[in-house]
């Protein structure tokens, strides 16, 4: 059962990925904010209303987390090109992805087993995308590049943690 209200919703944030960067690294503040706030409104809403409508599925788990993957990648990579987000963020982002994907075993039909890290991680991922896209809307100027910058760097630090954590987690269960 794909064809569902929810999925509708993860598909419009997934949709709107490309926009987003392309707005954000052509410093088109408003509309790149624009589709920002859509795409956090459609993963706050996508769950609840699989879940009230009924229309929970594994596959609704993995699109949704992929969903958020593939946007906070694209996106971030976007601001790599016009604000202080370093190059490398974008692919260890969508790198340790694969990782949570391949480990939890989603493409055998397992649900996603997501560590306290990997969450708070994906949180921070969208915080880094927002604060540098809602920074420049509102023409806040300089501190800003020193705080996405360090959040950024922290995200690497953690993002690199997680995937060790995980990649332990495995040799010690094999």
């Amino acid at each position: 059962m794909w064809l569902t209200w929810a999925n509708a919703l993860t598909a419009l944030r997934l949709l709107s990925a490309g926009p987003c960067a392309w707005l954000a690294a052509t410093g088109q503040w408003p509309g790149a904010a624009a589709l920002f706030t859509l795409a956090v409104a459609t993963d706050l809403l996508d769950g609840p209303l699989a879940r009230r409508l009924g229309q929970t599925s594994a596959f609704g788990g993995v699109a949704d987390h992929a969903t958020d993957a593939v946007f906070v990648t694209v996106v971030l990579a976007g601001l790599a090109s016009v604000t202080p987000v370093p190059w490398i963020l974008p692919p260890l982002i969508a790198v340790a992805f694969l990782q949570y994907l391949l480990d939890s075993r989603a493409h055998a039909g397992r649900p996603l087993r997501a560590s306290w890290l990997g969450r708070v991680n994906g949180i921070g991922y969208f915080v880094a995308a927002g604060t540098p896209l809602y920074w420049n809307l509102l023409g806040l100027g300089a501190p800003g590049g020193l705080l996405v910058a360090a959040l950024a760097w922290l995200l690497v630090a953690t993002t690199l943690a997680s995937m060790i954590d995980r990649a332990r987690a495995r040799l010690t269960a094999e």
